[in-house]
C-alpha cells in the first residue's frame, strides 16, 4: 500500500466517498505523496513521452506558427509567451530556438510558465537558463496584454468529474471503500438535472465527464484574447465531444489500474475540446497530423535527414511517423487553436 493510498482510505473512511475529481487531485498534486511532486514522469525511464520529447520538429514548427500568428496581428510589444504545464522545458526551448531570427519577437516576449511542482520548475529553469522566465501560480496572474501561449497535454491532467445515466437519472461516479482497497461506485442521490446541457438527452448507461478545473484556465486566457488579442494552442488527446469513461491511468509507458497505486501512477482523461471553444467562436481545430503536416513537417523532416545516418536517421523518421501518423499521434491528438477576435486564423488550420 502507498504511503497516499493510506491516506485516501484513512479520509474516506472519516468523510465518505470522495469524487473523482477529488481523487485525482490527491494522486497528481497531493504536496507530499502526488505524482508530480515526486515522481520523474518524462522519457523512456518515466511513464510516458510527450511530443517534444519525441522530435524537436514539433516545438520547432509550433514555435513559427507562433511567430507568424504574432507578425499577422502586427507584431504587439510587449506579449506574453507562456506555456501551461511545460515538464522540461523542452517545448518551449524549441520554440525559442525556431524563433530566434524572427525580427523583434525575442525583444518583444516575456515568458510565463505555469506549473505546480516544485522538481518540475528546477529543470525548466536549467533547460530555459538565459531566457529569465517567470512562472505564474495561478492563470489569472498572466499579464494583461497580448498572449501567445500553448498547451501540450497539459488539459488532460485536469480533475475529471464522471457521471453515469442510470434509469433516466444521472448519478456522480464516487471512489470509495471495498474492504480495504479503494472502489468505483456512484452517490445513491441523483443529480437535479443533466451534468451538462449537451448530454441531456444521452440514456440510461452514458458516462459523460465534465471538467469544472478547466473553466478558469478558458477564461482568463479569452479574455486576454478578447482585450488584446494573440493565439492559444492547445494540444491534445480526446476529441470535439469526448464521451464515455476516459479516466486511465499509466505507469512505466504501460496502462494500469486508476485505484491500484495512488501517487505512483499518472492519471488523465480524453479532453473534451468543444467544451473548451465553447461561447468563443474564433476557434479553429484539426488533428496533430493535419496540423504538422500543414505547418511543413515533411519538408523539416526530409532537410534534417540530410545530415543523419544509421540509427540516428531510423530513429528520426521512426519520430516524425509517430507524430503524425493516423495510426499514432496524428489522429488521436487535435489542437484547438483559439485566436483573437480581429485576427485572421494561424497557420496550420488551412
Amino acid at each position: 500500500m502507498t504511503a497516499l493510498q493510506d491516506i485516501l482510505i484513512r479520509r474516506i473512511r472519516q468523510e465518505g466517498p470522495m469524487t473523482v475529481a477529488d481523487c485525482m487531485a490527491e494522486c497528481l498534486m497531493h504536496p507530499e505523496h502526488g505524482y508530480y511532486t515526486t515522481q520523474t514522469p518524462f522519457g523512456a525511464a518515466g511513464d510516458f513521452t510527450t511530443s517534444p520529447e519525441i522530435s524537436q520538429m514539433f516545438g520547432e514548427l509550433i514555435g513559427l506558427c507562433l511567430a507568424q500568428s504574432w507578425l499577422d496581428q502586427g507584431a504587439p510589444a510587449p506579449f506574453t509567451l507562456a506555456e501551461l504545464g511545460p515538464g522540461r522545458g523542452t517545448l518551449m526551448a524549441d520554440i525559442l530556438r525556431a524563433t530566434r531570427a524572427v525580427p523583434g519577437f525575442h525583444a518583444a516576449l516575456q515568458i510565463r510558465l505555469h506549473e505546480g511542482a516544485p522538481a518540475l520548475r528546477a529543470l525548466q529553469s536549467e533547460t530555459l537558463r538565459g531566457y529569465r522566465p517567470a512562472w505564474v501560480e495561478r492563470i489569472e496572474a498572466l499579464p494583461d496584454q497580448p498572449l501567445f501561449l500553448v498547451a501540450n497535454e497539459f488539459f488532460d491532467a485536469l480533475p475529471i468529474h464522471q457521471y453515469e445515466n442510470r434509469a433516466g437519472l444521472w448519478h456522480e461516479r464516487r471512489i470509495g471503500l471495498q474492504g480495504d482497497s479503494l472502489a468505483f461506485g456512484l452517490s445513491p442521490d441523483p443529480t437535479p438535472s443533466a451534468p451538462d446541457p449537451r448530454f441531456a438527452a444521452d440514456g440510461p448507461g452514458s458516462v459523460v465527464e465534465t471538467c469544472l478545473a478547466a473553466q478558469p484556465y478558458k477564461d482568463a486566457i479569452t479574455a486576454r484574447l478578447a482585450r488584446h488579442g494573440g493565439l492559444a494552442l492547445i494540444v491534445d488527446y480526446g476529441g470535439w465531444r469526448s464521451k464515455g469513461d476516459t479516466l486511465q491511468a499509466l505507469k512505466s509507458h504501460a496502462f494500469t489500474d486508476p485505484l491500484a497505486e495512488p501517487g505512483r501512477a499518472d492519471l488523465t482523461a480524453h479532453v473534451d475540446f468543444e467544451a473548451l471553444a465553447l461561447g468563443w467562436p474564433h476557434h479553429r481545430y484539426t488533428t496533430q497530423g493535419a496540423f504538422l503536416g500543414a505547418l511543413g513537417i515533411a519538408a523539416r523532416a526530409a532537410r534534417l535527414a540530410q545530415s543523419l545516418t544509421g540509427r540516428a536517421l531510423e530513429n528520426h523518421r521512426a519520430a516524425h511517423h509517430r507524430l503524425t501518423s493516423e495510426a499514432e499521434m496524428g489522429s488521436l491528438f487535435k489542437v484547438l487553436a483559439l485566436h483573437g477576435p480581429s485576427a485572421p486564423p494561424p497557420p496550420g488550420f488551412d
